[in-house]
């Protein structure tokens, strides 16, 4: 059977219940309804959700707050009794969470408790990680864990590639933390994770697709995901954008780089997911990665009391109405593929 198929049967062989996909129903229809009456509705909760265990990290990535210690948020790590509650709250209707968001899960101790916890309640898990933390014992405690989806980033097929953009790390430590997933995978009998290997495409490491397809399948991994780059400040160029416009996000236009995608006046990702900080803090998505737009505090109110608050229609409303002045939006690649296999 094709991995990626026996990926998708997992995922909603979790979420076919009839809860999930009433719940689901009402917020696509809502989605919808409010792009025609561009007017912000939401019926339903969210479909999925990402949730940081830290914001902390061993590697000091350039394009990344984590990488360059500059939050302006807190930095910390997630209280397992709080990432309870949110399940708690949530499991009825949503079935999916990304243990991710900045930061590397790993160094989080409570984790893979998270995960244990996550999956007793019926909902699919998914995280990415560096893999510098996938021991042997840590791989059995993955699979143990009932993982569904492990993202492991190689962007690289030489320590001289991989370490230009992932700076301190070791493709070494990769490799061996790749091996003893997938060794912990077929002793344990396991059928989860599924284990993709993400390769980002930079201007130094484009030329390694042929090299790390080919390493992908050496190694066992489920899935090879091609992935373009974000890069701040793109406008003026960056030592980091790809020469084949193909894996890039940005194309140059004379002596300046544009975005690709056209800022379009609605957003999937505001009627379907959202993001949880550490802290308790919820976000609009992934590319507020300092927090710039808090909506509300889980210390402070309910799941349900934020995500149908005042504060999360009016940033809905703006979304309909305008953006291009939103400025996590700016860079943001809703409606543009960013993954290739």
């Amino acid at each position: 059977m094709n991995k990626n198929y026996k990926d998708i049967r997992n995922l909603l062989s979790k979420n076919l219940t009839y809860r999930r996909v009433l719940n689901a129903t009402k917020v696509i229809s809502s989605y919808y309804v409010s792009k025609i009456i561009q007017k912000p509705v939401q019926w339903g909760q969210p479909i999925a959700f990402s949730v940081e265990p830290t914001t902390s990290c061993n590697l000091r990535c350039p394009q990344c707050p984590s990488g360059l210690r500059s939050f302006s948020r807190p930095t910390g790590m997630l209280l397992q009794p709080v990432f309870e509650r949110i399940i708690d709250e949530l499991h009825p209707t949503t079935g999916y969470v990304t243990l991710y968001f900045q930061g590397e899960p790993y160094l989080n101790t409570k984790f893979l408790d998270m995960v244990s916890y996550a999956n007793r309640h019926k909902i699919y898990t998914a995280t990415s990680t560096n893999a510098h933390y996938l021991t042997e014992e840590n791989s059995k405690k993955t699979i143990a864990s009932g993982l569904d989806r492990l993202i492991i980033s190689i962007d690289g097929t030489s320590q001289d590639t991989y370490g230009k953009y992932r700076i301190g790390g070791q493709l070494e430590k990769v490799l061996e933390g790749t091996k003893n997933l997938v060794k912990a995978k077929q002793d344990m009998k396991a059928s989860t994770p599924h284990i993709i290997w993400q390769f980002i495409v930079f201007k130094h490491n484009e030329h390694e697709l042929n090299e790390i397809k080919a390493l992908a399948k050496t190694y066992g991994v489920d899935e090879l995901a091609i992935k373009s780059a974000q890069i701040y400040d793109y406008e003026n160029g960056s030592a980091l954008i790809p020469e084949n416009e193909s894996y890039s996000r940005y194309k140059k236009d004379e002596d300046n780089y544009q975005f690709k995608n056209k800022l379009l006046n609605h957003c999937w990702r505001l009627w379907h997911s959202c993001v949880i900080t550490w802290d308790g803090k919820v976000v609009p998505c992934c590319f507020d990665k300092d927090g710039t737009y808090q909506l509300g505090n889980l210390g402070e109110k309910s799941f349900n009391d934020i995500w149908q608050s005042d504060n999360y229609k009016q940033f809905r409303a703006q979304i309909l109405k305008g953006r291009q002045y939103i400025e996590i939006c700016k860079n943001c690649s809703e409606g543009t593929s960013v993954w290739q296999n």
